[in-house]
């Protein structure tokens, strides 16, 4: 009768710890990181595409995609007609892409030596909150940046971003689609600062866009910073597991 009962209890410690375990499984949060070259713009938007469908249909899990792109001009909802300064055919000529696309917000350059970071995430999953979202990913840059580089960077909420000064070096767009977002930000590290000239970026005329490089008269390393903006990030949205996917 002993060796029963004590069979019975060995069962049931060994079920809750089964399932204690399973619960476990359950709430980590986890995140893949895909860490891309130089990527054309147009192919870099399919490919958010792609993984905007499986996270919503759970097949994967959040995911941040970080690369490069070559000179491009994004258009966000609110780009007024006189934001890109030069004309469009011009651009054009000189291999400048330009991409009317579903982000808030005005119109953007992007191109080498900046780290874009594509935000493929459940936003409500983690009871998290649009508003409170983009904060966190203005903290990731606002730690980075100090921590890192002594740089002391803030938030401004009305106009989003992160901002040294009266300097942007870091702006965001987001879009949800089905409880999923997509799109992301836009980091200056060694960015070619001149070619913020041809727009008005994010539409506003009175302040000014920075880069670590301009900051600290240096030249970084991309891939050093690429694993630092994978780690403040990690850090502050408070992920448990971490899968780096290196791709070209």
């Amino acid at each position: 009768m002993r060796m029963i009962f004590a069979s019975i209890i060995i069962n049931i410690r060994s079920s809750y710890f089964s399932l204690v375990c399973f619960l476990c499984i359950l709430i980590l949060m986890k995140l893949t990181i895909v860490n891309k070259g130089l990527v054309p713009y147009g192919e870099a938007l399919a490919y958010q595409k792609e993984l905007l469908t499986k996270r919503q249909n759970e097949e994967i899990n959040d995911t941040l995609i970080l690369l490069e792109h070559p000179p491009v001009i994004t258009k966000g909802k609110r780009t007024a007609e006189g934001d890109i300064l030069l004309p469009e055919k011009t651009l054009k000529k000189q291999g400048i892409g330009i991409f009317e696309i579903d982000r808030g917000g005005e119109a953007t350059y992007h191109g080498p030596g900046q780290i874009v970071g594509y935000l493929i995430f459940n936003l409500y999953e983690k009871q998290r909150q649009l508003k409170q979202f983009v904060a966190n990913v203005e903290e990731v840059f606002i730690r980075l940046l100090k921590d890192e580089y002594a740089i002391t960077a803030d938030r401004d909420l009305k106009h989003r971003g992160v901002w040294v000064g009266d300097n942007k070096i870091t702006a965001i767009g987001i879009s949800i689609h089905h409880a999923v977002t997509m799109h992301g930000f836009a980091f200056n590290v060694n960015t070619n600062l001149d070619h913020f000239k041809w727009i008005i970026p994010c539409g506003i005329t009175d302040r000014g866009v920075t880069s670590i490089k301009k900051l600290t008269g240096k030249t970084q390393d991309m891939e050093k910073l690429k694993e630092l903006t994978g780690k403040y990030l990690v850090q502050v949205f408070g992920y448990d597991e971490v899968e780096v996917l290196h791709e070209k």
